[in-house]
């Protein structure tokens, strides 16, 4: 087979099927070798994209219900662990906007985390949710929540490898603006590496604040772990104006933004 029928016979998963063609692209690459049976680019690409895009997830969520957010929330283990901290955490990174009438934040990666809308609600009730995902069951589990809470929050479809579309989507939403990148950038250093330092050069200028984090504890086993991704510290230190370093049960948030000239 060639490349195109091959990625196309991996996105005949259920769990790969709404991914963007550019990520299964990205994810194929790394195992088309001339070593490799096709059988084995197969089984390589789709271990590899079940590690990067479904290590979090229950694949309960792939299938769209009528759920309450809670329930959501606590599927997925990336927000199952922040669930008890989110009003910490927003409180924190959005206290200076508490009163603004068009603040909007903008989530990279999002998973489920619109489902945390609530929570972002209680302290500023203005505030517009935009997420942006790859996996497309996301998407529309989402958004249909939004829709049922009559909400103008909303979640695209688009892979962040997309760059000129994810900066045009953040430069349409309305000042102030607030880009959340959760534990993602680990996932985007597997499939494309140093792609993080590229996508936050774009998109720090455009926004008011960006906040990165990562795990600073295993999942599950909550154990400490070593990996301190000093490589991502100094860049942000070296290239941006960093305004608040913190953790809260496992996760560290770092909150910068453009340095003024």
């Amino acid at each position: 087979m060639n490349e195109e029928e091959l990625i196309k016979k991996i996105t005949e998963k259920k769990e790969f099927s709404n991914l963007p063609k550019e990520d299964v692209e990205i994810a194929f690459s790394k195992f088309d070798k001339e070593e490799n049976s096709d059988y084995q680019k197969l089984k390589l690409t789709r271990d590899f994209l079940r590690k990067v895009y479904s290590s979090f997830s229950s694949r309960k969520l792939l299938n769209i219900k009528d759920k309450d957010p809670e329930w959501v929330l606590m599927k997925h283990k990336s927000t199952k662990e922040r669930f008890h901290f989110y009003s910490e955490v927003y409180s924190r990174i959005i206290k200076e906007y508490e009163k603004s009438k068009s603040l909007s934040i903008i989530d990279l990666g999002c998973g489920v985390n619109g489902f945390s809308l609530d929570f972002l609600k209680k302290i500023n009730p203005s505030a517009k949710y935009v997420g942006v995902e790859a996996i497309g069951q996301l998407c529309k589990l989402a958004n249909f929540y939004f829709k049922s809470k009559k909400e103008e929050s909303k979640v695209t479809h688009l892979s962040l490898f997309n760059l000129d579309e994810v900066a045009n989507l953040i430069e349409s939403e309305k000042h102030p603006k607030i880009v959340l990148l959760f534990k993602v950038v680990d996932s985007l250093e597997v499939m494309k590496r140093n792609y993080s330092k590229d996508l936050l050069q774009r998109i720090v200028p455009t926004a008011e604040k960006v906040v990165v984090s990562f795990a600073t504890k295993s999942l599950g086993s909550r154990k400490k772990f070593f990996v301190q991704r000093e490589w991502l510290i100094k860049f942000i230190q070296n290239n941006f104006d960093v305004k608040d370093d913190f953790e809260i049960e496992g996760e560290r948030y770092l909150i910068f933004s453009k340095k003024d000239l």
